[in-house]
C-alpha cells in the first residue's frame, strides 16, 4: 500500500496561515514531531508521497524525499489517501478491506482507501480528479476521522502530544554529556539526553509532571530550567532559559528567556530575555530582546484571533499567545497582544505600544502604524543572511514561493493598510 498525503487549497486552509503559507499542513509540529511524521508512523507504510498545494511544491519537494504532486504516484498500487489535517492519534483505518471513502459535510475527503482494482475504475490523471471520483464512487465510511481545525489546536495539544511522543519514542537516559553540578526532579527514565547534546553545569532537568526530551546536539547553557513535558531540537540552543511545560521547539533554534506551553518550528531566534507563551512561531524568525506576548485577558475571557485580516475567530480558550509566520522579524522591546497575528515576512520596529491583533504577511508595523513597508527584494536579501547563518542557502524555487505568498496574501494587506492609526 502507498500513503499518499494531500494538503489542496480550499476555503479551510487559512485556518492554518501564516505557518502553514509556506509549507504543507502536515509538516506543522505538535509535540516531539510533524503531524506527517504521525500519520506515516500510524499508517505503518515506507512507500509515501504527497500533495500539496501546487505554488510550494517546487520549494517542498527540495525539502523531502517524497514524490511530490507526481500524477504516476497515484497508480500502480492500492492507495490510502489522507488529509493532513486528520489526526493520527485516533486514525484506526485499517490497511486492507474494501474500498472506503471518508467525507466531511462540505465535500472535503479525508481519507480514502482505494484497492487496485477499483482504482482502474476512477480518474487519476491528478490528485483533484480522483478526490471528486471517489466521493461518487466509493462505499462511504461509517465514522469519520478526528481532524485538526485551526492551528492554535496544535498549541493546546501540544503537553499531552509531548508525552505520547516521548512513550512512543522508547528513549531515555543519559546519551550526551551532562556537567556537574545538574540536577533532575522526577524520574529519570523520563529524562532523554541525546548523543552529542551538551548540558552545562547548574541546570535543572524537571520531570515530575512530564518528560524531557534533549534531541541530538542540543547545547543547554548554565541557569537554564527544563520543566516537562518538553521537546528540544536538534543543534538548538538553550541560553539560561526558563523553559516551562508544554515547549516543542525545533531544530537550530537560540532560546532565552521565558517560555510557556508553546511551539517554534525551528530555526528561528529568542535569545533574550522576554516571554513567549501558547505562541506558535515559525522557521527564520527573529524575536528581538525583550519581545514579549501576553496569553491571557485582563478579564480572563476567550480569546479570539484573526487569521485573514477581516474575520474574528473565537478559539475557546482562554490561554492564547500569538502566530508568528516564516520571516518574520521583530525589533528589541515588541509588545505582542493576546492573540495577536503576525504574518509571514512580517517587520516590526516598535515604539513601545502594544502591536495591533493583525499584521499582514510582508506588512511593516513602524511607529504605530501598520504599512506596506520595503520592497520585497530587500526583504528576500535579509531572508538570505539569515539563512547562510545556518548554513542554508535561499535558492530560486523559495523566491518564486514567496513570490506567490505575497500574491496570496495582498488582500488581507488591501483590507489592513491605513487602518491602524
Amino acid at each position: 500500500m502507498r500513503l499518499i498525503l494531500v494538503d489542496r487549497l480550499g476555503p479551510k486552509r487559512f485556518h492554518f496561515h501564516p505557518l502553514a503559507l509556506s509549507r504543507p499542513i502536515f509538516e506543522l509540529r505538535c509535540g516531539m514531531s510533524s503531524l506527517a511524521e504521525k500519520l506515516v508512523a500510524k499508517v505503518g507504510v515506507a512507500d509515501v508521497a504527497c500533495f500539496v498545494p501546487p505554488y510550494m511544491a517546487e520549494s517542498y519537494a527540495a525539502q523531502t524525499q517524497w514524490r511530490v504532486n507526481d500524477p504516476s504516484s497515484l497508480g500502480g498500487d492500492d492507495l490510502l489517501l489522507v488529509s493532513g489535517r486528520v489526526k493520527a492519534g485516533d486514525f484506526a483505518v485499517p490497511r486492507t478491506g474494501p474500498s472506503v471513502v471518508a467525507a466531511d459535510g462540505d465535500g472535503e475527503v479525508l481519507y480514502a482507501r482505494i484497492v487496485r482494482d477499483d482504482l482502474a475504475k476512477l480518474d487519476t490523471g491528478s490528485i483533484d480528479l480522483l478526490l471528486d471520483s471517489v466521493r461518487g464512487a466509493l462505499p462511504k465510511a461509517s465514522q469519520l476521522p478526528a481532524t485538526w481545525d485551526y492551528i492554535w489546536e496544535l498549541v493546546f495539544a501540544n503537553p499531552g502530544q509531548l508525552a505520547a511522543d516521548f512513550a512512543a519514542a522508547g528513549r531515555s537516559g543519559i546519551e550526551g554529556r551532562v556537567e556537574e553540578p545538574y540536577a533532575i526532579r522526577g524520574s529519570r527514565a523520563d529524562v532523554f539526553v541525546g548523543p552529542g547534546a551538551l548540558v552545562h553545569p547548574m541546570v535543572v532537568i524537571d520531570a515530575e509532571h512530564g518528560p524531557v526530551y534533549l534531541d541530538e546536539g542540543v547545547e543547554v547553557h548554565p541557569f537554564t530550567r527544563i520543566e516537562g513535558p518538553c521537546y528540544v531540537g536538534r543543534n538548538s540552543i538553550l541560553l539560561g532559559c526558563k523553559c516551562r511545560e508544554g515547549n516543542s521547539i525545533g531544530p537550530m533554534c537560540r532560546v532565552g528567556g521565558e517560555v510557556e506551553e508553546s511551539i517554534i518550528q525551528g530555526y528561528s531566534n529568542k535569545y533574550h530575555d522576554g516571554f513567549l507563551g501558547h505562541a506558535y512561531v515559525g522557521q527564520w524568525v527573529n524575536l528581538g530582546a525583550l519581545t514579549t506576548n501576553s496569553d491571557l485577558k485582563n478579564d480572563y475571557s476567550n480569546v479570539s484571533m484573526v487569521l485573514d485580516g477581516c474575520t474574528s475567530i473565537r478559539t475557546g480558550s482562554t490561554k492564547v499567545g500569538s502566530l508568528v509566520g516564516d520571516h518574520a522579524k521583530m525589533s528589541i522591546g515588541t509588545l505582542l497582544n493576546t492573540g495577536a497575528y503576525v504574518g509571514a515576512m512580517a517587520f516590526v520596529m516598535t515604539n513601545g505600544r502594544l502591536l495591533p491583533k493583525f499584521l499582514p504577511s510582508f506588512g511593516w508595523y513602524v511607529d504605530g502604524e501598520v504599512t506596506e513597508g520595503r520592497a520585497r527584494q530587500k526583504l528576500y536579501q535579509t531572508a538570505k543572511a539569515a539563512m547562510s547563518r545556518r548554513k542554508c542557502v535561499w535558492t530560486e524555487a523559495d523566491e518564486a514561493l514567496w513570490d506567490a505568498i505575497y500574491e496570496t496574501t495582498a488582500a488581507e494587506r488591501a483590507a489592513t493598510f491605513g487602518t491602524s492609526k
